[in-house]
């Protein structure tokens, strides 16, 4: 649910001391906490005051629900991170139950290198806070992307690396389910730094045989059968399929300009391998990413399959030749490019308030005819009817297959969200000349090359010009050299990476994208098995 490592907090000066406004998608209908009730979240914390031991330095990272400090063990000097999420910010049982989760895992989970380990737990009255190993090392692909020569071998040796992390869940009953570089980071910045996976908020502990259907996770990063709603721990060996694939050419294997694409790209799982630099990269590696990509589960590669190919049991013996520039030159791309949108992103989700989803509430207290908490397709068609939504039976019995996560047959309040924003598109024009006015510092109406250098000056490290001047490239569609607003709202909607969601938002998110490609015909199966 959150980062325990060093990394730039978003919003400084002005921004980040303005009060944040709650996030709508994040509240469920009577079932957030009482005001003022005292709500316990862990359940056996190593201690209350974490001030006794521990001093809380400067601000490292800040997320959805919480804010990573730099903290310092009193008693020996070590450094750590502690991230500390507010209670205020636990809305719902889900999100007490998601950090619970969180933590009851890395608590499971045994002592690994290549995972980051949580020290000690701490909860008072206003806050939860998890003493966490500090990695200050970077992103995977920021590392990459500085150091300037990357082969063959350096991919090999980071899968091996990110699939004995998947091997060692795995046989402790673990599934991450949110593989990806960003969720990838170097201790310390040696050249020899160990490389770490660091959040674990969307993992779930599971059992030989059991299934999924809730949809969760990165789109890039997610396998077909997710989005089919019925999956097992082979998943994660996808996912870590596709990070190989981006390693060896600089962009995600499944690619297109929205949302609905990526998940049609996904499904129909056909790899390409014509473009630079695939002819010169070497058979082994692309059979292990045909083998790791396989749509058929059943077929793919387990994580212990994975380590005994020959690509990655020779790693040391793989090619030293650089792959080249245009690999490098993607991979900052493709990462900074993401950076930007979730900036914006998360601009947009600091604004949303509470009076946003008033209409909701209201909605779903008129359809909601028994007052019970619960919706029943009848009563969706006929309050659809009375506020206006003239919408043919079948469609809305699509919508609520969509929403009906649980399968039950009724959608509580919080299932209810992802129908309401599906129809009322909340993400508005307005919430998007917020986060465009974020960047247009000088209010010209247009995001130049200095105003998207200064924003995104901690996320490059460098004035590193040919980047800024690709991304200004890519949004800006009429060649003017700067960005309009126009060309920002068409980037924030199409299928580059979005913001780290949160269980509530990738399940809305996901449900409102698979209704979309049932009503084209193109992914009948998408609600198929729960």
């Amino acid at each position: 649910m959150g980062n325990c490592c060093a990394s730039p907090a978003v919003g400084s000066g002005k921004e980040a001391k303005q009060k944040k406004k709650q996030n709508p998608f994040s509240i469920e209908y009577n079932k957030a906490p009482a005001h003022g009730h005292k709500v316990t979240v862990l359940k056996d914390p190593t201690g209350r005051e974490i001030h006794e031991r521990y001093d809380l330095g400067r601000e490292l990272g800040r997320g959805e629900f919480g804010i990573t400090y730099l903290c310092t063990d009193k008693a020996t000097g070590d450094a750590l991170a502690c991230k500390s999420i507010s209670k205020k910010k636990l809305r719902t049982t889900v999100d007490i139950e998601d950090v619970r989760r969180e933590v009851e895992i890395m608590r499971h989970l045994p002592n690994h290198p290549n995972i980051v380990s949580l020290q000690d737990t701490y909860e008072d009255d206003s806050a939860v806070h998890l003493v966490m190993e500090l990695c200050e090392g970077g992103e995977l692909f920021d590392r990459i992307v500085a150091r300037g020569h990357y082969t063959e071998r350096a991919a090999a040796e980071i899968t091996r690396t990110i699939v004995e992390v998947v091997q060692a869940c795995h046989r402790h009953g673990v599934m991450h389910r949110d593989l990806k570089p960003e969720n990838f980071l170097f201790a310390n910045k040696k050249e020899t730094s160990l490389l770490k996976v660091i959040d674990f908020g969307l993992s779930v502990m599971f059992k030989p045989g059991e299934r999924f259907t809730e949809i969760v996770g990165s789109p890039y990063y997610m396998a077909p059968e997710v989005l089919k709603r019925n999956y097992g721990p082979e998943v994660d060996v996808w996912s870590a399929g596709v990070i190989l694939f981006i390693l060896l050419c600089g962009v995600p294997p499944f690619w297109a300009e929205t949302e609905q694409g990526i998940a049609q790209a996904i499904i129909r799982s056909v790899i390409d391998f014509r473009r630079d630099p695939w002819p010169m990269v070497s058979d082994n590696a692309k059979d292990l990413v045909r083998r790791m990509l396989d749509p058929d589960p059943s077929r793919r590669l387990t994580a212990q399959q994975v380590l005994e190919h020959p690509f990655l049991l020779n790693a040391k013996k793989a090619s030293n030749v650089n792959l080249g520039e245009t690999v490098r030159a993607r991979l900052q791309q493709f990462t900074v490019m993401n950076k930007f949108k979730k900036m914006a992103l998360r601009v947009i989700a600091e604004h949303l308030s509470v009076e946003e989803v008033a209409g909701i509430k209201e909605m779903f207290q008129l359809m909601d005819v028994n007052n019970n908490g619960k919706i029943t397709l009848e009563e969706l068609k006929s309050g659809l009817h009375k506020i206006g939504q003239n919408i043919p039976d079948p469609d809305v019995q699509i919508l609520m297959e969509a929403a009906d996560v649980d399968g039950n047959g009724t959608l509580d309040y919080g299932e209810f969200v992802a129908v309401s924003i599906h129809l009322r598109k909340i993400e508005n024009d307005v919430h998007l000349q917020r986060a465009f006015s974020y960047f247009d510092q000088n209010k010209t109406g247009y995001i130049e090359i200095e105003e998207l250098r200064d924003s995104l000056n901690d996320e490059l490290g460098m004035n590193n010009e040919e980047v800024l001047r690709s991304i200004i490239h890519d949004v800006d569609t009429d060649r003017d050299g700067r960005i309009s607003y126009d060309e920002f709202t068409t980037m924030m909607k199409a299928g580059t990476d979005w913001r780290k969601a949160s269980r509530q938002y990738s399940r809305e998110r996901f449900n409102s994208l698979s209704l979309k490609l049932m009503k084209d015909g193109s992914l009948q199966v998408a609600m198929g098995a729960r």
